[in-house]
């Protein structure tokens, strides 16, 4: 009975590992077409993405590719199939996951489509039955970009976002991870899922922002004298603030036509801060609020 418990013992582990392949990749990128609209949208999968402004003109990509799979058959097909997929639209780049079974590319309105800016995305309502992905991969980016580009990225699962050291506006989404946004100026909007949303402003901004977390806490660093108009909603959270002038203000009401009728939504958690400006809108469900003035 023991030889039997030891040989089996001894066979499992081999069971457990999967094969496994990595790769750094490096591109260097530019815009055909220069001006204040360039952008950069990144539509990552699994993975996390970090994103730093600096004082060049390029974007400097460095992304490291993991796949891993059950069989060497498998990962070899992986290898081939799964890879950064680049666009390049003159004004704007994009970067996504290629080889998996939903197409990125132009999305249309139909529910289950994941859409970016003018329309990008992966086509989730339009995979193929026949379709299967035999491989795990994660894609983490480390960009850097010119300090006044406009950056939309996202991802999915087992990832962080994080943007540094941006002027220029920043759109963030997650799902299971968390969003952190430091030493920005400009408009931005970030929403996960599942973690906590950071912000740390060097400038207070000048246009409207939304932050938002299901399942997290909202972090938010101003600088003194904010002024702004400020929407707050909760289900099991509250509001936390060392902002020294806080008005309430009248209940918002928000009318919508849909096809089932108008829709209305009503919001009696608004403030003005200081003497009142840019809506800066902070929601979340099972999660706090704190919204801080630099000392």
């Amino acid at each position: 009975m023991k030889t039997i418990i030891l040989i089996i013992a001894t066979l499992i582990p081999c069971c457990l590992f999967a094969q496994s392949f990595t790769e750094k990749i490096t591109k260097e990128l530019s815009f055909e077409k220069k001006g204040v609209d360039n952008a950069l949208i990144i539509a990552n999968i699994n993975g996390n993405i970090k994103v730093s402004g600096y004082e060049g003109d390029k974007v400097l990509v460095e992304l490291t590719r993991t796949i891993k799979a059950k069989t060497t058959e498998r990962l070899e097909k992986g290898k081939a199939q799964i890879k950064l997929g680049i666009l390049d639209r003159a004004d704007t780049l994009i970067l996504y996951t290629e080889g998996i079974c939903s197409r990125f590319g132009r999305t249309s309105k139909n529910k289950g489509d994941w859409t970016h800016r003018n329309g990008w995305g992966y086509q989730w309502s339009d995979q193929d039955e026949d379709c299967k992905e035999l491989v795990d991969y994660t894609f983490n980016y480390v960009i850097k970009v010119p300090m006044s580009l406009n950056v939309l990225v996202s991802t999915v699962n087992q990832g962080d976002v994080e943007v540094e050291n941006l002027k220029g506006s920043i759109v963030a989404n997650n799902v299971n991870g968390s969003i952190k946004l430091s030493n920005i100026t400009r408009a931005a909007t970030a929403s996960t899922i599942n973690g906590n949303v950071d912000i740390t402003y060097t400038k207070n901004p000048e246009k409207a922002c939304r932050f938002y977390t299901l399942n997290g806490d909202i972090n938010a660093w101003f600088q003194k004298g904010l002024s702004a108009n400020m929407s707050f909603e909760s289900y099991n959270g509250e509001l936390f603030t060392n902002v020294p002038r806080l008005e309430s203000m009248p209940v918002a009401i928000e009318k919508k036509e849909t096809e089932k009728g108008t829709k209305f939504k009503v919001n009696g958690n608004r403030f003005k801060v200081g003497d009142g400006g840019v809506v800066l809108d902070f929601e979340t469900f099972n999660g706090d609020v704190y919204i801080k003035e630099k000392i």
